[in-house]
């Protein structure tokens, strides 16, 4: 197999770091599913505009999503649908890890309300 050249391997890790920040995520969460203005994003974050348009302006640069302008309004989407198909993998991902975490919990959680057996061989 071929070995990847260091500048993929640079577009790659850059294409993740642009993922790496929990405001964006939010965003592609919502753009995935259409055209969302700074404002919408702003109401459905419940964030000033200031943050948004920063971090819309990291995914823009790393062609995450796309930027369309509708008068004096500028639309966001995901440039790409399969941004939604990570966005759902990554979730089945962390849905695994957790109901790991979840099921070691409830175990724990059940060791602590069985009572405890008096030792048998004791005399009083």
């Amino acid at each position: 197999m071929a070995r990847p050249s260091p500048a993929l391997q640079v577009l790659k890790a850059e294409f993740f770091k642009a993922l790496a920040h929990p405001v964006r995520i939010r965003i592609l969460e919502i753009v995935r599913h259409g055209e969302r203005s700074v404002q919408e994003l702003q109401a459905a974050l419940e964030l000033d505009q200031a943050t948004v348009s920063q971090q819309l302006a990291i995914l823009r640069a790393r062609q995450v999503v796309t930027a369309r302008k509708e008068g004096t309004t500028v639309r966001y989407a995901a440039s790409d649908a399969r941004v939604g198909a990570l966005l759902d993998i990554a979730r089945a991902i962390f849905s695994t890890q957790l109901s790991g975490s979840q099921s070691m919990l409830k175990e724990l959680r059940q060791e602590t309300r069985r009572p405890k057996r008096p030792r048998s061989g004791r005399s009083a």
